[in-house]
């Protein structure tokens, strides 16, 4: 999307309108019903020449925090990036291809991650390398029991 139509007009609402054409009446909806999808596919999905990922993203948070549900966004995102980033699952050996790779997926996580929570991420990125999870693990959700036990859903 390189000639800028994203940024054209009234971004939200585009997003809302291409939303509730799909039968949603929230952006939340949308995203929940493709667990696990890349959030610049569900741009592509709402629009792919003219919704970019970080739209998406940016009104997922503004409805997470008319909910207080910022926590489970931001473990929402991990699992879409790890799903991009490591399609197989936790690497079995972290030799440095999938060092990079998981590398990857946890430093696009903290790019789309708010201010209010990159200190939490960080905890978790680290803990997530000193004490790396199954092999082959892979997260279809938010609420997946490690990523609530590495970041529970209380607000900071």
């Amino acid at each position: 999307m390189s000639d800028g139509r994203a940024w054209q007009g009234n971004v939200k609402v585009r997003l809302y309108e291409r939303v509730r054409e799909r039968g949603y009446d929230s952006l939340t909806a949308f995203a929940e019903a493709r667990p696990a999808v890349p959030l610049y596919l569900l741009a592509e999905e709402l629009g792919e020449d003219d919704v970019a990922a970080v739209q998406v993203f940016s009104g997922l948070l503004a409805e997470a925090e008319r909910r207080n549900q910022v926590t489970r966004l931001v473990r929402d995102v991990l699992v879409r990036e790890l799903a991009e980033g490591l399609p197989n699952g936790w690497p079995t050996v972290m030799d440095d291809e999938n060092r990079f790779e998981v590398a990857m997926a946890l430093g696009r996580w903290s790019a789309y991650t708010p201010e209010t929570h990159k200190a939490r991420v960080r905890r978790v990125g680290d803990a997530l390398l000193a004490t790396p999870p199954p092999p082959g693990w892979r997260p279809l959700g938010p609420d997946d029991e490690l990523l609530r036990t590495l970041l529970p859903d209380e607000e900071v």
